[in-house]
C-alpha cells in the first residue's frame, strides 16, 4: 500500500483543485520563512546569480516589460484584480499536464502584493466529478455555461472533447491573452481549427498520428514549447511547467518567473529555451529487433502485440485503438514516419 501526504488541508470532498484550499500550502510557507529571513536571503542570492547570465538580459520584473530576446511578447496584467487561469478537463484528463502549470500559477508571489496574481479554477461540460488519469476524482468549480471568462486557458491532455467543449475554446480565445494546450491537448486545440496555418508542438509520440490529422498545422519537433499569436502549444507532461513559468514571465518578467522556479525547486531551464527538446527531434528508427509503433512510436513487444501487415511488411502497434487507426489509412502513417 502507499500512502501520499500532501501539504494541503482535506475535507470531505476530494477535488485537489479546491479553490479554497490552494492558496495557503506554498504561499503562506515561504512568506513566513520570508519574514525571519531564511528563504529571502538564499533565494535572492540564487536568483541574482541567474539574471545574471546572459539569458537574462532586459529581464526585469517589472510587470508588462520587454524582456531578453522576445521583444515585444510581454503580455500586460490587469491594473487590478488577478488573472482569471481556466483548467478545461475531461474524462482521463493527465494529472501532471494539469497540476504542473497550476502549481507554477498559484506560487507566484509578486513583491508589495497581498493578494494573488493568477485566479484558478476548472471547468468542464458539467460539474458532476471526473476522474483524471491514475483515477483522481474531481469536481469541476464551473461548466461550460457559468465558467467566468479567462484570460488564460489551459488544455491538459484528455478524452475527445465534445462540440460544446470545442465551441466553448473558440469563444473564449477570443478574448484571452494565452490558450495553451499541454501534451496531446494539442489535438484538442486543432481541432478547433484555431491552430491551422500556425506552429505547433505536442507529446513526441504523437508526432506522426498529430503531423497525419493536422497537415495544415506546422508542427515543430524538438520544441519544449511554441507560441503562436495568443496560442500555445507544450510538448509532453513536465513540459507545461515550463510554458506556465514561460507565461508567467511575459505577464511579470523573469526575475519573478526565475523566484517562482526556485521556490517550487525546479530546476529545469526549459521555459527559457523553446527549443530544449531537441533529444525528441530524430525521429526513433524501428528495427525488426526493437519494433516501434508507427502510430505513437513507442516500444512494442512483437510477441503480444497486434499486428498488421502492409506491402509485405510486418507493423506492431501499442493497442487494438492504434491498429485500428493505422489500417484506416497505412500510406499516411508510413509516409508521415519518413517525412518526420
Amino acid at each position: 500500500m502507499i500512502i501520499v501526504i500532501a501539504a494541503t488541508t482535506t475535507s470531505e470532498k476530494l477535488s485537489f483543485m479546491n479553490k479554497g484550499t490552494n492558496t495557503l500550502r506554498g504561499k503562506e510557507l515561504l512568506r513566513r520563512a520570508a519574514e525571519v529571513g531564511l528563504i529571502a536571503a538564499i533565494a535572492f542570492s540564487a536568483v541574482g546569480k541567474i539574471c545574471a547570465s546572459p539569458d537574462a538580459a532586459g529581464a526585469t520584473g517589472t510587470p508588462g516589460a520587454t524582456r531578453g530576446n522576445d521583444k515585444g511578447n510581454s503580455l500586460t496584467p490587469p491594473a487590478q484584480g488577478s488573472i482569471p487561469v481556466a483548467f478545461l478537463l475531461s474524462e482521463g484528463a493527465v494529472m501532471i499536464d494539469f497540476s504542473g502549470p497550476w502549481e507554477v500559477f498559484q506560487d507566484v508571489m509578486i513583491p508589495g502584493r497581498a493578494d494573488h496574481p493568477f485566479r484558478l479554477y476548472t471547468v468542464a461540460e458539467t460539474t458532476h466529478p471526473i476522474h483524471a488519469s491514475g483515477g483522481m476524482s474531481i469536481i469541476p468549480d464551473y461548466n461550460l455555461q457559468n465558467a467566468p471568462a479567462p484570460k488564460v486557458i489551459v488544455i491538459p491532455a484528455q478524452s475527445e472533447p465534445t462540440a460544446a467543449m470545442l465551441d466553448w475554446i473558440r469563444k473564449s480565445t477570443k478574448n484571452t491573452d494565452v490558450t495553451m494546450s499541454v501534451c496531446t491537448g494539442a489535438f484538442v486545440l486543432a481541432k478547433t481549427g484555431l491552430l491551422s496555418g500556425k506552429a505547433a508542438t505536442t507529446y513526441h509520440g504523437a508526432f506522426v498520428s498529430f503531423a497525419t490529422q493536422f497537415p495544415d498545422i506546422n508542427l515543430k519537433r524538438g520544441a519544449r514549447f511554441v507560441e503562436d499569436g495568443n496560442l500555445a502549444t507544450a510538448g509532453g507532461l513536465s513540459s507545461g511547467i515550463d510554458l506556465a513559468l514561460r507565461v508567467v514571465e511575459r505577464y511579470y518578467g523573469r526575475e519573478v518567473a526565475q523566484k517562482t522556479a526556485y521556490n517550487l525547486e525546479y530546476q529545469g531551464q526549459g521555459w527559457m529555451d523553446r527549443n530544449s527538446n531537441q533529444i525528441y527531434a530524430t525521429t526513433p528508427v524501428s528495427t525488426a529487433e526493437h519494433p516501434l509503433c508507427p502510430v505513437c512510436q513507442m516500444d512494442v513487444d512483437p510477441a503480444t502485440a497486434p499486428k498488421s501487415v502492409f506491402k509485405g511488411k510486418t507493423y506492431y502497434f501499442c493497442s487494438e485503438d492504434d491498429k485500428k487507426t493505422f489500417d484506416a489509412a497505412p500510406d499516411k502513417f508510413v509516409d508521415a514516419g519518413k517525412q518526420l
